[in-house]
């Protein structure tokens, strides 16, 4: 059994000490309400493991001092919120194309612009699906409690390095902010798992960082070591240098689709609750999912039974399990803080229009209440 400790903290919290337990050692950002714990724990933290933790002049610093760090061949995080993350946006269009390892955390809050930053929303959900222009495969993590802030940033750590691209991780301003037990795995069980990123060892000459396999990502060892290549935003050769060559470009992009794609196995993470014998599936996320259990627990009682779904990996969706559940239930309710954008790839995998939904975005949390009224009404 994994070794484990029992801590008091609130989600922001955790998320930094997760990031310095995987070996982060660096970290760029810049303050932004709900996310600004995560930079002011981490300032504390590094330096004690010989890290670096910077206040840049905005989000894009914040982010392109993350890329170059990560370019060294360190672990590296930045962190924000919605309207950080959009600014940060090309840069992760930039560590998408040169395969820039990075993992990201976006405390969501309402929007679009300024919304509403002290209250909870779900609605960059299809905003960490394609952050940036152009065509890649993201890899978003959705914690759903405490422990998940702490476990899911030490994934995205372990994903990013694996898959060499950036890793969102979204919390949301509830789970961000709340405060409680929790019980996470210890530092060194952590240590243990710890996948660093592969390295080329042969002759510098016969070094081609982008001359992978075609589902494979590129092998990017750190700069000032010996090894030297080219990092751009274009479209670039095995070298890292820009071309145009039709058959170049063609397979870089689907390099970069399939290196995710053929991997799912790897990404893919979830919840099932009560769906053994459920009559009616709940699917939600991140803190909504708290109450969906409340609400599913109550339901029992009343002789109703409901159970969850809940996507602990958000991208790539979990297609082919939402497409197996569309098949068994007829009885599909959707709950999102956001206007339903979830709700539309629940409905492509499904492959199914009728798909109930309850959604909010006054910046207010769900109540169980809410979900059992709901379940009560359209059921």
């Amino acid at each position: 059994m994994s070794a484990t400790r029992e801590v008091i903290s609130s989600g922001n919290d955790l998320a930094a000490m997760a990031a310095v337990d995987a070996g982060c050692m660096f970290f760029g950002g810049y303050p932004i309400t709900p996310s600004s714990e995560i930079m002011h724990t981490i300032s504390d933290l590094l330096p004690k493991k010989g890290g670096v933790a910077i206040q840049m002049e905005d989000e894009i610093g914040g982010i392109a001092a993350a890329i170059g760090a990560a370019m060294s061949g360190v672990r590296s995080l930045t962190a924000s919120s919605g309207p950080g993350i959009s600014l940060k946006a090309e840069n992760l269009g930039l560590a998408q194309m040169a395969e820039v390892p990075l993992v990201v955390v976006n405390v969501m809050r309402g929007g679009p612009s300024t919304g509403l930053p002290t209250r909870v929303a779900q609605g960059d959900v299809n905003q960490a699906k394609n952050p940036s222009h152009g065509d890649y495969k993201s890899i978003t993590l959705a914690a759903g409690n405490l422990a998940e802030c702490y476990t899911e940033v030490v994934r995205a750590f372990n994903l990013a390095d694996r898959f060499m691209q950036p890793v969102i991780v979204l919390l949301d301003e509830t789970i961000g902010h709340m405060h409680a037990k929790a019980i996470i795995p210890t530092a060194e069980e952590v240590a243990k798992g710890i996948v660093p990123r592969k390295r080329f060892e042969g002759d510098p000459k016969e070094y081609k960082p982008y001359g992978v396999a075609q589902d494979e990502p590129a092998v990017l060892n750190p700069m000032f070591q010996g090894y030297r290549f080219h990092f751009t935003g274009l479209h670039h050769d095995a070298d890292g240098f820009p071309t145009e060559e039709i058959e170049t470009c063609r397979k870089l992009i689907d390099r970069l689709f399939r290196k995710v794609d053929a991997h799912k196995d790897e990404i893919e993470s979830n919840e099932e609750y009560m769906l053994e014998d459920a009559e009616i599936l709940i699917i939600g996320y991140g803190s909504a999912s708290l109450a969906i259990k409340e609400a599913i627990n109550v339901l029992r009682e009343q002789g109703i039974k409901a159970g969850m779904f809940r996507p602990i990996t958000l991208w790539p969706s979990p297609e082919e399990r939402l497409y197996e559940l569309g098949q068994k239930f007829d009885k599909v309710l959707s709950v999102e803080l956001n206007q339903g954008q979830y709700l539309q790839e629940i409905q492509r995998a499904m492959g199914r229009r009728d798909i109930e939904k309850l959604t909010k975005t006054n910046g207010r949390p769900f109540s169980p209440a809410d979900i059992i009224e709901k379940v009560k009404e359209v059921f």
